[in-house]
């Protein structure tokens, strides 16, 4: 599991407009913390923490210490919203967790030993159904990705959510059906075959046109000849 972000946080005094306008020239990001049956509060994250949280690719999907006057609480970022024209992040909202408490999130799913797949040797393409799926997982569990191994799988063969294996206590949100994740399809090569059958078709009908034209020629000349003895 890859290493726990970490937010240091201020209480923001001012709110409103002004206030989150004065968090930004502080090179501050105003944000608001929800949750855990408290009331919200307004705060201010660190610009470079949060564009660091953003780059690492797990800032929506991974739980993070949030940290006041040296107290740490488990946080979850719910949202955020970032500049139109510079994508600087604007405003954050986090969500207080406990670390056994169940939550939802979108995980996503990475694909392995394509290499190992007769179907894609074959020229098969990989047809992804979904890149992420929806767990309902401990705070304190959440996987970094989720692993899909292609090895073995023919065209027509699927790789279902059965067959990915899942943290320990951690379900998919929809429980009703073994839901695809991703097909081997044959699609690609169909559409060869048929592109070359229809060229082949065209050049069939040409050479036959092109003999109906030489045997016209070849009867006026006849003629001629004919005429030509008379």
């Amino acid at each position: 599991m890859a290493e726990k972000l970490n937010f240091n946080v201020e209480v923001r005094e001012r709110t409103g407009k002004g206030g989150a306008r004065e968090a930004r020239r502080n090179k501050m990001v105003p944000g608001v913390l929800y949750g855990g049956g408290e009331d919200p509060v307004a705060i201010t994250l660190r610009l470079n923490e949060v564009i660091r949280a953003i780059n690492s690719g797990q800032f929506l999907t991974s739980t993070a210490n949030l940290v006041h006057d040296g107290k740490k609480q488990l946080v979850i970022p719910q949202a955020i919203q970032m500049h139109p024209v510079t994508d600087i992040p604007m405003h954050v909202d986090l969500y207080r967790v406990k670390a056994s408490q169940i939550i939802s999130v979108e995980v996503a799913v990475h694909f392995h030993n394509e290499e190992q797949s007769p179907g894609l040797k074959r020229g098969g393409a990989l047809n992804v159904v979904r890149h992420a799926v929806e767990l309902n997982v401990r705070a304190d569990g959440i996987p970094d990705q989720l692993d899909a191994d292609l090895t073995g799988l023919d065209i027509g063969d699927n790789v279902k959510i059965s067959d990915i294996k899942l943290p320990e206590g951690a379900e998919p949100t929809i429980t009703d059906r073994d839901f695809t994740i991703a097909t081997i399809t044959g699609r690609m090569a169909e559409v060869v075959d048929e592109t070359d059958e229809e060229a082949a078709e065209a050049d069939e009908v040409e050479a036959i046109n092109q003999s109906d034209e030489d045997e016209g020629e070849g009867e006026g000349e006849a003629d001629g000849e004919e005429e030509s003895k008379e």
